[in-house]
């Protein structure tokens, strides 16, 4: 994956490592103008206390320093920052796991500003295995759980008391979306960003719901075998298309939500098991993988529906590779994590 330069331009580093303390396995970009190489990582330790960490990178040094480290009760099955690229709202990150927790970056510490909880009357929690960050409205996210159902939370970020702005959240409706647990879930930019989302699961199907006409959803593909599906991930220019890919397969699956059912293209160039997907930001017919195999492959799917036989760049890691992340905010740069490292890479 390296950048080709011009005769005479300085010559830039590919490749930025950041070795953790412990097992990463969540990851994300922060969007923030102002704050261009940051990311949050959560470990994955098997027991109770586990951790995020905010990291930098100084471009001048080339080196990552940790910017805060706080504790997080078992392994966050997701990260995201706030989706705001002009930096409007306050500067806030949020985690799954047992519950949606939204945190507040300081420059030295974070600390939590709103636990959201939707089992009020049990001391029993199901677990949450994903959420999205609505991009055209940061004050909705929705989450995905093992009790089969989605969740759409209403954050308020605005409400000032004495001279702090305190984040609160409150449920907006929750549904039963599949039969069984569910995976992933994610909005799509169509019809304005802001009401459309996707959830897979362990019944093998891609769902689609629209907020304002919750009474039905549209199944837009199921598995043949009924193999769980375990991420899913809209094209960022072109909502018409999605990626996803079902337990232990080698293969990624394309649709298009305007012939549901049937897959436009099947990438199948991993040895092992897929982990991640990340569509370019700035195209709509690039989309990179990531795979137990040690690969991260970039596709190019102009050519849909002719076959796509084989990626266009490859990036083969010191590890397996669970998580991809493409930076949106900066589109030359991909982010991947294995064992204990976190790589950025130049594309």
């Amino acid at each position: 994956m390296m950048a080709v330069h011009s005769v005479g331009a300085p010559k830039r580093k590919e490749i930025y490592k950041y070795e953790a303390p412990w097992t990463v396995y969540s990851m994300n970009w922060s969007v923030r103008p102002d704050r261009r190489f940051r990311l949050a990582l959560g470990s994955f330790i098997e027991e109770y206390n586990n951790k995020v960490q905010i990291v930098s990178l100084d471009e001048d040094t080339s080196e990552f320093t940790a910017k805060s480290t706080f504790d997080h009760p078992y392994p966050t099955t997701k990260i995201m920052w706030i989706p705001d690229g002009k930096g409007i709202y306050p500067d806030l990150l949020a985690t799954s796991g047992d519950y949606l927790r939204v945190w507040r970056a300081g420059d030295s510490e974070t600390r939590l500003e709103c636990l959201l909880n939707n089992n009020k009357n049990s001391d029993f929690c199901a677990p949450l295995t994903s959420f999205d960050w609505n991009e055209v409205d940061p004050n909705l996210l929705g989450t995905s759980s093992i009790d089969t159902t989605c969740t759409i939370w209403g954050l308020e970020t605005g409400q000032v008391l004495g001279r702090v702005n305190v984040v609160s959240g409150h449920v907006k409706t929750q549904l039963i979306a599949h039969d069984k647990e569910v995976y992933d879930l994610a909005f799509s930019r169509a019809g304005g960003g802001r009401d459309m989302f996707a959830s897979v699961g362990a019944d093998g199907s891609v769902r689609m719901f629209d907020l304002r006409h919750l009474e039905h959803s549209t199944i837009i593909y199921e598995d043949g075998q009924h193999h769980p599906l375990l991420r899913l991930a809209w094209n960022k220019q072109d909502p018409n298309y999605l990626a996803t890919f079902a337990m232990d397969a080698c293969e990624v699956i394309i649709l298009d939500v305007r012939v549901p059912c049937t897959p436009v293209a099947r990438l199948n160039n991993h040895r092992a098991c897929v982990n991640g997907i990340a569509w370019a930001p700035h195209s709509s017919c690039h989309v990179c993988t990531a795979a137990d195999d040690h690969q991260a492959l970039i596709w190019d799917i102009q050519q849909m529906p002719r076959a796509i036989e084989d990626p266009i760049l490859a990036y083969t890691a010191e590890g397996e590779i669970n998580q991809i992340q493409w930076a949106s905010t900066q589109p030359d740069w991909i982010a991947i994590c294995y064992n204990n490292c976190l790589e950025i890479l130049r594309v």
